[in-house]
């Protein structure tokens, strides 16, 4: 079979089709038949430096890729029943997992990391659902905040911030945006549902207080800004941030890094998340489809920024 991967780190020109043995699912894992694969920021990451190194060691091809959609052509044994043959599926993996990552036309998966796709979107735009979704909700989820309480999110036009806003609004709460003066931006976020839509950039944290002077309960920073968001945050208020920031923060403030690879076999959230893209919920947006033997272009676009959705590889003509 063929998966995109690359045998040494670099740039986007790295990356290629590589000829590897059919694998097999062993015990509690199925066997996914890729249709299409998201590309994630982190992929880049993996691409270039292999998390900084930490792949070095893994044998090659190294693979990126979280999110897969397809459908399953194998299970192996000592299945619970959940799966089967033939079921379309979403799946999550990494590129750091037993099997490595998304981009592959047959994946291998443990059963938990996988749940039945959303009826009612094509294999591209499901597979842009589990990853950044499962992220928001880990954020959310750490932060605890009540119905009522105020949130800010950063990039809230790019996919994970739509998450986020989407998910903050489903558990109740009062959300404040940062928007671009993009007039699509604009539109975008308020269609996602956020309460007030405060302009990115410098100044950021001083707008925020203008509009809440006690600061914000929570900010879900997924614009990487880190401490300089800090100053938005309430004394005792929260910060997720998504790229294992952890730095110092005074006033009490809390910050809690998000890593997503910890929960991909979460099988109840990832179920609850498939509901809620399938009720509506959650906005999958789909930026660009490309075929998977043009990773590299996808990737080349993706670090050129101002994506809106997720760029999609797709498998099925590979």
């Amino acid at each position: 079979m063929k998966v995109i991967g690359m045998m040494e780190f670099g740039g986007p020109e790295v990356l290629q089709v590589i000829d590897v043995p059919e694998p097999h699912p062993g015990p509690g894992e199925v066997r996914v038949r890729v249709h299409a694969a998201a590309v994630n920021p982190s992929d880049l990451a993996v691409r270039s430096t292999g998390y900084a190194g930490q792949l070095a060691s893994q044998p090659k091809p190294h693979i990126p890729g979280w999110d897969a959609a397809g459908v399953i052509d194998e299970v192996g044994p000592g299945s619970d029943g959940r799966l089967a043959v033939g079921d379309k599926v979403v799946a999550l993996t990494s590129a750091r997992s037993a099997h490595k990552g998304a981009y592959q036309q047959a994946l291998i998966v443990p059963g938990a990391s996988v749940v039945g796709a959303p009826r009612n979107l094509d294999f591209p735009t499901a597979s842009t659902v589990l990853m950044n979704a499962l992220t928001a909700r880990l954020g959310l989820d750490a932060m605890a905040l009540t119905r009522g309480q105020t949130i800010a999110v950063t990039g809230s036009a790019g996919a994970l911030g739509g998450y986020v806003i989407q998910l903050a609004k489903a558990d109740g709460l009062h959300v404040i945006a940062d928007v671009s003066d993009r007039p699509e931006d604009l539109e975008l976020v308020k269609r996602l549902g956020a309460d007030v839509l405060v302009t990115r950039g410098p100044g950021f944290t001083d707008r925020v207080r203008a509009l809440v002077p006690n600061g914000v309960d929570g900010l879900f920073d997924a614009a990487l800004l880190n401490d300089s968001a800090v100053p938005a945050i309430a004394d005792g208020g929260m910060l997720v941030t998504v790229r294992g920031w952890n730095g110092h923060v005074d006033r009490g403030v809390r910050v809690f890094p998000v890593f997503v690879g910890g929960a991909i076999t979460d099988t109840t959230k990832l179920e609850r998340l498939r509901d809620q893209a399938e009720a509506g919920v959650l906005t999958a947006r789909v930026a660009k489809v490309f075929p998977a033997s043009e990773a590299a272009e996808a990737h080349r676009l993706l670090e050129k920024g101002g994506i809106r959705g997720r760029l999609v590889l797709d498998f099925t003509q590979l």
